[in-house]
């Protein structure tokens, strides 16, 4: 049974293990601040790319932009050049331009500290709304990613289908008190030891504590014991 103190203890592993301080997200997460435009654009830059890409991209960004107004100014070409390689590019530059005249005409040039209202910004998803909320604003929230979701199923906490599923899931079931410690430790895990396919669990520093719930399956399909 997974309770708040057996997930706060495994979080105390995930964050003092030294083999998941080279993560990717470690570093991405350096170059994010605590600024809501930046957490927010960050993120959106995030999707569907490696942390040791959006790191430097973001770093161009913002060595170029600091307001929204600054964003608007700049062609959606030249937001393209200074965020290259990201995966999508040309799409997020429009969803970061559009993003920054919204924020003008609508919110004061101020990122909204609200969930619902953010998901109403272009491109931005559940997984960014949330990550912005609990980083940005430091207000509770579960930031569930493709790693935070296939974790906690091979954990055992939770049996989903999608983020999303796990995301509700977890809101239901956990102390708001540690929402926001499920996606950092969870994240740098999934990058360097509990991958999609062969995780590393001999070298897992949680182990023990794993129900290998998807990876029995794995090996099942591969014929391994």
């Amino acid at each position: 049974m997974w309770n708040d103190n057996k997930l706060i203890k495994m979080f105390d592993i995930l964050k003092t293990s030294p083999q998941l301080a080279e993560a990717p997200v470690v570093f991405f997460m350096s170059t994010v601040g605590d600024g809501p435009l930046r957490v927010l654009m960050s993120t959106i830059l995030s999707l569907r790319t490696k942390d040791e890409v959006t790191g430097p991209a973001t770093v161009r960004l913002f060595d170029v932009v600091t307001t929204p107004k600054d964003i608007s100014n700049l062609a959606v070409e030249e937001i393209e050049k200074l965020i290259y390689p990201v995966g999508f590019y040309k799409t997020k530059a429009r969803q970061i331009h559009k993003i920054a005249q919204i924020l003008q005409d609508t919110y004061d040039s101020k990122v909204p500290a609200d969930l619902d209202l953010l998901l109403e910004l272009p491109g931005v998803g559940r997984k960014t709304a949330n990550l912005v909320m609990a980083v940005a604003f430091e207000e509770p929230a579960i930031c569930v990613d493709i790693h935070v979701h296939r974790i906690s199923n091979r954990l055992g906490i939770c049996s989903s289908k999608t983020p999303e599923e796990t995301e509700f899931y977890l809101r239901e079931n956990v102390s708001q008190d540690i929402w926001m410690e499920f996606n950092r430790p969870l994240v740098a895990l999934g990058q360097v030891i509990c991958r999609p396919i062969s995780p590393k669990c001999e070298l897992c520093p949680i182990e023990k504590m794993c129900d290998k719930v998807i990876v029995k399956k794995l090996k099942l399909k591969r014929g391994e014991k």
